[in-house]
């Protein structure tokens, strides 16, 4: 760390750069003339994310904490300077961005000491729990049909990119093992999960120093706006999702506030050539730092970057609905959905209340369900217990119960534990056959059931995922129990004649 941090202060990047009063507190890490030390320090917060950023001292929100210079930045404009690199990359122009980033990135892993990014690249994580990373097992742990398809669709669409790219990494002379499809999945998870948003680039850049911010996910949306998907979100981590080529401009719906926030983030500065990171709330020293990468299902964050939250705001659950829900209402379909909360969205609950209304009737009604107006109790109770049945029949037909999961996250949790190793026999007994099935998938074998388990560093990596795995959908399945109770709570009010409730 000491060595990249000199290396990072030889760049220019430096948290010095705000007109706050300088603090007398010498800098965390021994290290003299620091990139930082002044508004930020390195930190491990072993129950938020790991390794990340504190505040050296009490931080305002909107003051300018961190400054990364263009030339500091690794990206793919840069590394093809390197005319052998460039030459062949220009004869593959089916190549996407972010390949040509995932290849540069492999390239000057290629190069070992000798590379200029080399301290940059001894950083980087070792391996990632994306979803592309999961293996057989811990996909099916996912358990929900969404998630499993979301999953192999990111392990086939890794596979593919990689099968377009191999050809050039062969004309590039890799080594073998640079070459492989396991070193293709460590250079496009780091594109997906590090790099920053630029203008000039969808591929984005790699931010060092930057990328050592953890995630804040962003409060929930003002009301109206929930459902605009996509909608220019833009934050500095680049975003993997596909509002940067499809997103219509909805700024004009959207209150100052929420702007305001947008841009307390950071971002790249064309007028000083430089990637600018702001602190988007009032901290406190010794507080972590955070970063809003944008807005994110717990689905997607783990997608995309590899981690989730147990309480995301953002965090949705989608349900099978009937056909004609969808064939009755005008509204998007990945706009029906429940809330973190249990709440319904509102498109959801519009197209609901529209398709229990008697065919003949929905014209006539149309503009009071688009409005938000329950059209009677009879129709609200219909809507409510079928939504609740619905949730109902989704967790029934799922391996396991929101008690089990809870169980087994402990276990899981107790099993992780270096520090107090958990007898095999007692693992075994407390995560039943799925700890089972983990031993057999990764072909683990346990000799003496009495001793402690001692898991081999590859072992527990396959352990985080599996424990990402019933985390997602423990979030997913309490999303639908929390659904249950709002429903029944409001069929309960409406029946005692109480109309008086928020949906």
């Amino acid at each position: 760390m000491e060595r990249f941090l000199k290396w990072a202060t030889e760049l220019g990047i430096s948290d010095f750069c705000t007109t706050a009063t300088t603090t007398t507190d010498p800098c965390p890490l021994p290290i003299p003339h620091c990139c930082l030390g002044h508004s930020l320090y390195v930190s491990h917060f072993p129950d938020a994310g790991g390794r990340g950023l504190a505040a050296a001292r009490d931080l305002r929100k909107g003051e300018l904490i961190l400054k990364v210079p263009k030339s500091a930045l690794m990206m793919s404009l840069t590394i093809l300077k390197d005319e052998k690199l460039s030459v062949a990359v220009k004869r593959h122009t089916s190549l996407s961005s972010t390949q040509i980033l995932a290849v540069c990135l492999l390239a000057e892993m290629s190069k070992g000491k000798s590379s200029w990014w080399h301290p940059y690249l001894m950083q980087l994580p070792r391996s990632y729990d994306t979803l592309a990373n999961f293996s057989q097992f811990e996909k099916q742990a996912l358990q929900v049909d969404d998630a499993i398809w979301v999953t192999e669709s990111a392990i086939l669409r890794a596979e593919l990119e990689w099968k377009k790219a191999i050809t050039l990494m062969e004309e590039l002379e890799f080594k073998p093992q640079l070459q492989n499809f396991k070193a293709w999945l460590w250079a496009s998870s780091t594109v997906s999960s590090r790099t920053m948003h630029i203008p000039w680039d969808d591929a984005g850049c790699l931010c060092p120093v930057g990328d050592f911010y953890n995630y804040a996910a962003p409060g929930e949306e003002p009301c109206g706006w929930e459902d605009l998907k996509g909608s220019g979100n833009e934050s500095s981590l680049q975003d993997s999702s596909l509002w940067n080529k499809d997103a219509t401009n909805y700024s004009d719906a959207v209150p100052d506030d929420v702007l305001t926030q947008r841009l307390t983030d950071g971002g790249f500065k064309e007028d000083i050539s430089a990637y600018c990171f702001y602190a988007r709330k009032n901290y406190k020293k010794g507080e972590q730092v955070l970063l809003s990468y944008g807005t994110y299902m717990n689905l997607e964050l783990l997608e995309h970057y590899g981690f989730l939250l147990d309480e995301n705001p953002n965090d949705k659950a989608f349900i099978p609905l009937d056909p004609e829900v969808y064939a009755c209402s005008s509204l998007p379909k990945d706009s029906l959905y429940i809330h973190q909360n249990g709440k319904l969205s509102f498109a959801l609950l519009s197209a609901l209340r529209l398709w229990a209304t008697p065919p003949s009737q929905r014209r006539s009604v149309g503009h009071l369900v688009y409005s938000g107006t329950q059209l009677s109790a009879e129709n609200e109770i219909f809507v409510m217990e079928w939504i609740a049945k619905s949730c109902r029949s989704v967790l029934g037909n799922l391996p396991t119960s929101v008690e089990e999961d809870s169980l087994l996250l402990c276990a899981i949790a107790k099993m992780q534990d270096p520090n107090v190793p958990m007898e095999a026999g007692n693992a075994l007994r407390s995560c039943g056959v799925e700890f089972s099935a983990f031993l057999e998938a990764h072909d683990l074998k346990i000799e003496d059931r009495n001793a402690g388990l001692i898991l081999s560093e590859k072992a527990r990596r396959w352990m985080e995922r599996w424990r990402l795995a019933v985390q997602w959908r423990l979030r997913h399945k309490r999303i639908l129990v929390d659904c249950i109770s709002h429903c029944t709570e409001i069929i309960s009010s409406l029946r005692l004649g109480h109309q008086g409730y928020q949906t």
